[in-house]
């Protein structure tokens, strides 16, 4: 009783962030989030469609006429709708971005402490699926839209919001970003997209250590790795076991670490970092920045963290396996799934032929599953860079802002691709403890959330208008 009591009243909406009262801005943005976040968008029973058209109904309640709303449902996907929107500036210079995909991973009710499609405040934190990643800032876009149209900004560029599905969803064929880009690449051609990816890191005490801008990200490939065999009955064994072959292939791949390898953003965050931390920490992230860099400081920030090793090399690891057909029968066929996130610039085809190579057996055959999108890094530009640094340093002073690649994947790869820059920008701050996306309760402080919405707000409308 005392646990369902203290639910319900996590489920109260007080209208203040630290004792203070919401504006109305806010209020507005409170409104649409939880609007978004209760609207199920999951691949199993949720629907892209039904939240896209919520959104668009509160544009079009804002003023946006029919003319810069567009509903795109893919043939086959009548789920999987996405939603542009666009304020038209002048022309002197190509769209401005602001992507977020609205679609989110699985949760199942009895796992969460919470209903993970109600939005629950509760001591300073929202949680619910899709609080953080990413309809923190697809509400956030909505809400700047809407605010930008009721100040009738007159922006250089046009002005554009694309509301994406399927971002969570790897591989499908109706991913939002893609689709938008192959049919209708005219609705979101852009020279600058914001997108998500960055953020803010808080101590234990909850003070801004960090803001970062992600620019870049590595490449997401996986391999199939397949033995067949003839098989026969289990009471007479080869030695020859398809089984064996695959396993000892994938242990010599478990021993086995691609090059270390820096590029200039992840050098800039190992320099920038290494003054911000401290102790043997700073000291181990200056020791990698030499050549050759030191191993033993390496080791010790990959047992700190395994993003550290992910962020200085390409990575593979196996990720299922299935094999043989019944108890008393030799296998005739062993499979495993491998896993790569690839650095940036480096081939496909040279990751299939390292793991080939490592694996060592010519019985085990390597194909790709799908064909992974190799995108280049966009550049920092000093007129990003100052917009980014200024209005960060405005809102929270002192707080460096890091460059960063992604060692997981967002739909920017489809846009990097094609020169349409993309970075992860969002001003929305987590703890050491991090988001829980694709987790369990996942939350973002509610001060961050209002803070990351007008951090959003600040940006687009500068890079807009400038």
């Amino acid at each position: 009783m005392k646990q369902a009591t203290w639910l319900l009243a996590g489920l109260a909406f007080t209208g203040v962030v630290h004792g203070a009262e919401l504006t109305p801005v806010q209020k507005q943005m409170r409104e649409i989030y939880q609007e978004l976040v209760e609207t199920n968008t999951t691949n199993s029973i949720g629907s892209c469609t039904v939240a896209a058209n919520k959104m668009a109904k509160r544009l079009k309640d804002a003023g946006f006429k029919d003319a810069d709303l567009h509903l795109i449902v893919p043939p086959g996907g009548p789920k999987k709708g996405n939603l542009v929107a666009r304020i038209k500036g002048d022309g002197s210079k190509k769209p401005l971005l602001l992507l977020a995909h609205i679609d989110v991973v699985e949760a199942n009710r009895e796992d969460w402490l919470r209903d993970p499609f109600k939005l629950v405040e509760e001591d300073g934190m929202f949680y619910a699926r899709g609080s953080s990643d990413d309809k923190a800032m697809a509400a956030s876009f909505v809400a700047n839209m809407i605010r930008y149209k009721k100040e009738k900004l007159a922006p250089k560029r046009d002005v554009v919001m694309a509301l994406t599905c399927d971002e969570e969803m790897v591989p499908t064929k109706f991913d939002g970003v893609e689709y938008l880009f192959n049919h209708h690449r005219a609705l979101i051609d852009a020279e600058i997209t914001l997108n998500e990816g960055g953020g803010g890191l808080l101590d234990k005490e909850g003070k801004p250590v960090r803001h970062g801008i992600q620019a870049g990200e590595k490449v997401y490939q996986s391999f199939q790795l397949e033995v067949t065999n003839p098989g026969g009955h289990s009471s007479a064994p080869y030695r020859d076991n398809a089984i064996y072959h695959l396993a000892d292939g994938l242990s010599r791949l478990g021993k086995f670490a691609f090059p270390f390898k820096l590029s200039d953003v992840t050098r800039a965050f190992y320099e920038k970092m290494s003054t911000i931390e401290k102790g043997q920490v700073a000291a181990d992230m200056k020791a990698i920045l030499n050549n050759p860099p030191d191993e033993a400081a390496l080791e010790r920030l990959y047992t700190l963290s395994p993003s550290h090793n992910s962020t200085v090399r390409t990575t593979c690891v196996a990720t299922q396996v299935n094999a043989g057909h019944a108890d008393n029968a030799l296998p005739q066929r062993a499979r495993a799934t491998v896993n790569c996130r690839i650095l940036p610039g480096e081939p496909i085809e040279e990751v299939q032929a390292t793991l080939q190579r490592v694996v060592a057996d010519d019985q085990i055959k390597i194909t790709r599953i799908g064909e992974g999108v190799a995108s280049p890094m966009p550049p920092l530009t000093p007129a990003l860079m100052k917009a980014v640094e200024e209005i960060s340093n405005d809102m929270w002073p002192g707080v460096p802002v890091i460059p960063t690649m992604s060692t997981g994947g967002t739909d920017g790869r489809f846009l990097n691709s094609a020169g349409i820059w993309t970075y992860g920008i969002s001003g929305m701050f987590h703890g050491p403890e991090g988001s829980g996306a694709h987790g369990l309760n996942e939350h973002i402080r509610v001060k961050s959330l209002y803070d990351g919405q007008e951090y959003l707000y600040r940006l687009g409308k500068r890079l807009a208008t400038e």
